[in-house]
């Protein structure tokens, strides 16, 4: 059981999918980033300049005591960070659109190429130029 374990953990497949899931968390990070760090501020700048982000409907307002200490906290709904998800969900799906596009282009280059005829065997062109040389 061991042997098996130890050749199922160092197979291909488990590999590939490992180096996947690492690649995956980091495009998702970039995307993040891009998302937040770029798009985001644009898209602020036409809702008046303000972070999107930070847009809310806010339920209910915070409540603090006396000194200033909150004693519950605001209920809002965050809208702005939802739709900053949405847009990173888009993105996402875009970039992996493109890889698996690519991917598959590879592949069917190279199914083409490993279908194409193969050209007559050396072997078959001696044979036929000796039956040429022998008709003479």
């Amino acid at each position: 059981m061991l042997k098996e374990f130890k050749e199922f953990i160092t197979g291909g497949n488990v590999i590939e999918f490992a180096v996947a899931v690492i690649m995956a968390g980091a495009i998702g990070t970039v995307v993040k980033g891009f998302v937040s760090n770029i798009v985001m501020p644009v898209v602020g700048m036409f809702t008046g300049g303000v972070s999107f982000a930070d847009k809310k409907y806010v339920l209910s307002e915070a409540v603090a005591d006396a000194a200033g200490k909150v004693t519950t906290p605001e209920n809002a709904i965050m809208y702005g960070a939802w739709i900053d998800s949405i847009i990173n969900l888009i993105i996402v799906g875009l970039v992996m659109f493109m890889m698996i596009k690519g991917y598959n282009n590879m592949k069917k280059k190279e199914e083409a190429a490993e279908e194409a005829p193969a050209g007559p065997s050396q072997e078959d062109l001696l044979t036929e130029i000796r039956d040429l040389l022998s008709k003479k």
